[in-house]
């Protein structure tokens, strides 16, 4: 079967994730944004996974590859529902919040309603029994790691995961019931930006948090030994950046298994993100043709080693069972010829990011001149200083390539970078919203390799100059965008 395009026309975007908004939630703001990007002349609304996440609060080490995560539920939303008591939903803890909406909600909800709700938990039984009951488990052990819970709990023993569903009904209930609120305000959301015109881009992280319900339910898919310790983890080798590479620690796949099984799991997974997405990126996609393999007990990446992964197999049987896949690689790094291979027979975009563009000599594969239609350009990523900030610190070297590259031209940074990624040949432009804004590294949303500090970004709404979107729109329409 053939891949259709991914992109139908030229399109823009804005990368911007929800943790962001003035609120953080799914509430007036995120709408607010939508119309925003829509006076733009933009069609994309890009931003990160949303799953619950751990202390680090990092989107790609979520607690479930599946759920959402309660903090963007929006709690006005809430209270203006039919069933909904207002006056008493105003405890500041969700999960209080949650199980006085959840009794509300059994007491004052129509039949229609509480059927909506039955459903909801009948369609996504294939992830949610588990996703609750490991977090029911995961509160009652102090938030301790599943490989550190008691034995019966840890390997999933029947008598004692029935004691705790029994014992814990309703707050199992009650987590099931804040998962439905939030599927369903993020549907009222994704309604209201098509009906806009706006599409929205998720990110599908490749690899999996060891701490995941995913992992717990189904350890036989991930590389652990039998206690659930991980025996091989994820990472890059040593490069330009890193004499050590990088050690992400996640379990890998047991990619024989994943094949016996016809890959069901990938099925599923993907099911979830095409309900909450019209396209998805998939975060290090070079792993679907060989990951860096690193030994558990290393606690670097240098002794790692490059293991193949069934890439094409896994793709076939994705295309066939879903009949296209709105996907976009992220193939940044060394990037062999074969991973190229694979992302071209699947009609899969790559990446393009200005910031790295600039330095070194005209066959640098990130220059405007090197770029394909096929492909979406950033000015940069979350991973990345904001343009503003990253031009900052540049040596005077790559300043004057700059320079000399756009013909001495007088638009400062970051407006520069966001010309050249709208008039480039690649279908899709996407701009973070703090270079939007013209904001400096102080607002940058992540520094890899540091644990803290991370994730926290937020803009208000005074950041806004009155003609911004007249602006955007304007240079949209120039570069045949809108």
């Amino acid at each position: 079967m053939a891949q259709a395009k991914v992109f139908n026309k030229r399109r823009s975007g804005i990368l911007l994730h929800i943790t962001s908004l003035p609120s953080g939630n799914l509430g007036a703001d995120a709408f607010k944004f939508i119309d925003f990007l829509c006076a733009s002349g933009g069609t994309i609304w890009q931003m990160l996974p949303l799953g619950p996440t751990h202390e680090d609060g990092s989107p790609y080490q979520c607690l479930s590859a599946h759920a959402g995560n309660n903090r963007f539920i929006c709690r006005e939303t809430l209270k203006s529902q039919s069933w909904a008591e207002p006056t008493k939903l105003n405890d500041p803890k969700m999960s209080r919040l949650m199980a006085t909406a959840y009794r509300q909600f059994l007491k004052n909800a129509t039949e229609e309603d509480k059927q909506k709700f039955s459903s909801f938990c009948s369609e996504q039984q294939y992830w949610l029994d588990d996703y609750v009951l490991f977090r029911e488990i995961r509160h009652l052990n102090q938030a301790r790691a599943w490989f550190d819970w008691p034995l019966e709990l840890r390997e999933r023993n029947p008598e004692a995961l029935n004691k705790v569903k029994l014992e814990r009904d309703e707050a199992l209930m009650i987590r099931r019931f804040e998962q439905y609120v939030f599927f369903t305000q993020w549907q009222q959301l994704r309604e209201y930006a098509n009906k806009k015109g706006i599409k929205l881009f998720g990110d599908m992280p490749i690899f999996v948090a060891h701490d995941s319900a995913d992992v717990w339910a189904e350890p036989l898919l991930f590389t652990l030994d039998e206690h659930g310790a991980s025996t091989r983890v994820a990472g890059v080798p040593p490069d330009y950046f890193s004499e050590t590479g990088q050690r992400w620690g996640n379990p890998l796949y047991e990619w024989q298994y994943h094949i016996q099984q016809n890959f069901d799991w990938w099925k599923r997974r993907l099911k979830t993100q095409l309900a909450l997405f019209d396209l998805i990126r998939i975060d290090h996609f070079r792993g679907f043709e060989a990951c860096w393999e690193i030994p558990a007990a290393c606690e670097t990446a240098i002794d790692g080693e490059w293991k193949p992964a069934p890439g094409e197999q896994l793709f076939d049987e994705l295309l066939d069972y879903f009949g296209e896949l709105p996907l976009v690689a992220e193939d940044l790094g060394i990037i062999t010829e074969e991973v190229t291979k694979l992302r071209e027979k699947y009609g899969m975009p790559g990446m393009k990011i200005l910031q790295f563009a600039f330095g070194g000599d005209a066959s640098n594969p990130y220059l405007p001149h090197q770029q394909c239609e096929d492909s979406v350009t950033y000015t940069g990523t979350h991973d990345n200083n904001t343009t503003l900030g990253w031009y900052q610190q540049l040596d005077e070297h790559t300043k004057a390539h700059i320079l000399a590259y756009f013909g001495e031209t007088i638009e400062p940074m970051p407006w520069l970078l966001i010309r050249s990624a709208l008039r480039s040949v690649s279908e899709l432009a996407i701009l973070p919203l703090q270079d939007i804004l013209s904001l400096d590294g102080k607002h940058r949303m992540n520094v890899p390799g540091t644990m803290a500090g991370n994730w926290l970004w937020q803009f208000n709404w005074d950041m806004f100059s009155p003609d911004i979107s007249v602006r955007l729109r304007s240079l949209n329409s120039l570069y045949g965008r809108c």
